[in-house]
């Protein structure tokens, strides 16, 4: 009883601190000052702008993501496996390296005014499309393709094939087997994949932020503009309640749907029907996908590539010029932090986060894992824990709320409860930011880890003499040593491409990357141009070379026996 009523405790006392008492504190304040910006014009304005934009975002990647969705479920060719993963690594993307990656290639010095200039010399026409709502719709398709392809590609993959053949021999064409077979056995995973995005795109910050430039700003964006820069705590505080609530009432119809996107019908094993593109239509379609994803992660490259490119007179070629000048303190200032400092201070923000994570997410799971819990204690009580199911109901609920409580609304939470002269100078925020938005993830990582554990194993250490303790160290944590692996790659992750919490938590002498590269993409100059591409170059590798691990390790982080 005593080592359950533990488990539960940590992930509680953790949230009921640092989320819900924040939330608690953003609803006072939103409540108190009588929602007068809603008779602001320009504030609805901002509300309706988010609505519509979210809508045309969601319309956009929906016509570029089934297409792909449907050539990676159903045809079978070379180099299929590097085409997903490449149209599903935007997702883990830092905001800060996908405005950085779109600078490079479509800003003025960009990849492609380059090329134009080399093509038509002094008479070429120069593209810019950044701080316009073009560049931001581009963006969020580049971001939530991979939601797309994931949900509605998945279902799509394990779909009986006989159907269609069935209605293609009762003299259905193409267009009325789409219509009418495939289209309504789709429609909950297209329509759980729209809202996804839908969600994303509402809550868009670091994207309008970064390339809509000061003239776009969707409630997040305001929300920050009203607390950094006018000060009025009431008014974010009024307009992050229509966040959340708008964030929560899609996240449950997402729930609603995601629930019934399993069909009952008799489904494929994956990707038993794929086939290799046999006519000439076939082999059209698979190669406009595969233009349609690298042209969407074109700005990837392009981020790289400018990054070595000087933009000196005079220096040609490839060069390291600006990832030397990430440790130089150029103009001499007492008050500059060096780039390189701030990626020392983002490892270590990320680490504590990761670790902070991973001491709040494992005792979270094994309270939502109610089976492990009671194999591990059952030696020591019969007793049956009285609401123990309702209480796991309540605290998995709170655990997946960070999901719809984006990072600029808990920043301003914390701003509320702990600011100013409290726990707000204190860089300990960060990574208990960052250790909360990343909670969800290694919970859901670590609980099909704990649940797919053989309770014989247990069983059998305690015939030997084992404590509840001993058997969780010796035996468990083992076990589930993969998925582990996979929850730290994600916290650390998460903690290390966050902008909005650390934009607004950050103090001047600790600022991350995100930070940094924000605000040398924000200042003119050649040297401060170079190496913020340079940064996002660093923070690129990083996230891909953790997001690999996480693809390769995934898989076996729950078959343990």
């Amino acid at each position: 009883m005593r080592l359950r009523y533990a488990i539960y405790a940590v992930p509680v006392i953790f949230l009921t601190l640092f989320l819900l008492y924040p939330l608690a504190m953003i609803l006072r304040s939103g409540l108190a000052g009588g929602f007068p910006a809603f008779t602001d014009r320009f504030i609805l304005s901002v509300i309706w702008f988010t609505c519509w934009q979210a809508v045309l975002s969601t319309g956009l990647t929906l016509l570029a993501g089934l297409p792909a969705a449907y050539v990676l479920a159903r045809y079978r060719f070379p180099g299929r496996s590097a085409l997903y993963a490449l149209a599903t690594a935007p997702f883990v993307m830092p905001v800060v390296v996908v405005a950085a990656g779109f600078v490079a290639l479509l800003g003025r010095n960009g990849i492609v005014n380059d090329a134009l200039a080399g093509i038509f010399g002094a008479a070429a026409p120069q593209i810019d499309v950044l701080n316009t709502l073009g560049v931001v719709l581009l963006a969020h398709v580049f971001y939530n393709l991979s939601v797309v392809v994931r949900l509605v590609g998945g279902l799509w993959s394990v779909l009986d094939p006989r159907l269609e053949e069935a209605a293609a021999v009762l003299g259905a064409s193409r267009r009325a087997t789409l219509r009418r077979v495939t289209l309504p056995l789709l429609a909950p995973a297209i329509g759980a994949a729209a809202l996804l995005v839908f969600l994303f795109t509402f809550g868009s910050f670091g994207v309008v932020l970064l390339l809509g430039g000061p003239r776009l700003a969707t409630i997040e964006v305001e929300i920050y503009r009203q607390t950094a820069q006018a000060l009025r705590l009431d008014v974010a505080s009024a307009l992050a309640l229509v966040q959340l609530c708008a964030t929560l009432a899609a996240a449950a119809v997402y729930d609603r749907l995601q629930r019934r996107s399993t069909v009952a019908l008799r489904l494929r094993p994956a990707g038993a029907s794929a086939r290799p593109p046999e006519t000439c239509r076939a082999w059209l379609l698979v190669g406009g996908c595969m233009l349609l994803v690298l042209l969407l992660m074109a700005p990837l490259p392009a981020l790289a590539l400018r990054s070595l490119t000087s933009l000196t007179p005079g220096v040609e070629g490839m060069t390291l010029e600006y990832y030397r000048m990430l440790g130089e303190n150029r103009r001499g200032s007492l008050f500059f932090v060096p780039p390189l400092a701030a990626l020392a201070n983002s490892l270590l923000f990320a680490g504590a986060a990761t670790l902070l994570a991973l001491l709040v997410g494992i005792p979270a799971a094994y309270a939502l894992t109610g089976n492990a819990v009671r194999s591990v204690a059952i030696a020591h009580t019969r007793r049956r824990v009285s609401g123990r199911q309702i209480a796991r109901v309540i605290l998995g609920g709170i655990i997946i709320l960070p999901v719809g409580v984006s990072a600029i609304v808990l920043g301003l939470g914390y701003i509320v409860a702990f600011g100013p002269p409290g726990w707000l100078r204190s860089p300990l925020l960060i990574p208990v930011a960052h250790a909360l938005l990343a909670l969800p993830l290694v919970v859901r990582s670590l609980t099909p880890a704990l649940q797919a554990i053989d309770p014989r194993i247990r069983e059998a250490a305690r015939v030997l003499g084992a404590g509840p303790a001993r058997i969780i160290m010796r035996v468990d944590l083992p076990l589930v040593a993969p998925a582990l692996l996979v929850a730290g790659l994600f916290a650390f992750t998460v903690s290390l491409g966050d902008f909005g919490a650390a934009l607004l938590l950050a103090r001047p002498e600790y600022p991350t990357i995100p930070v940094v590269i924000a605000r040398l993409l924000g200042q003119p100059g050649a040297a401060n141009y170079g190496q913020a591409l340079a940064l996002g170059t660093i923070l690129m590798g990083v996230t891909l070379a953790a997001f690999l691990v996480i693809e390769w390790v995934q898989p076996r982080s729950i078959s343990t026996p």
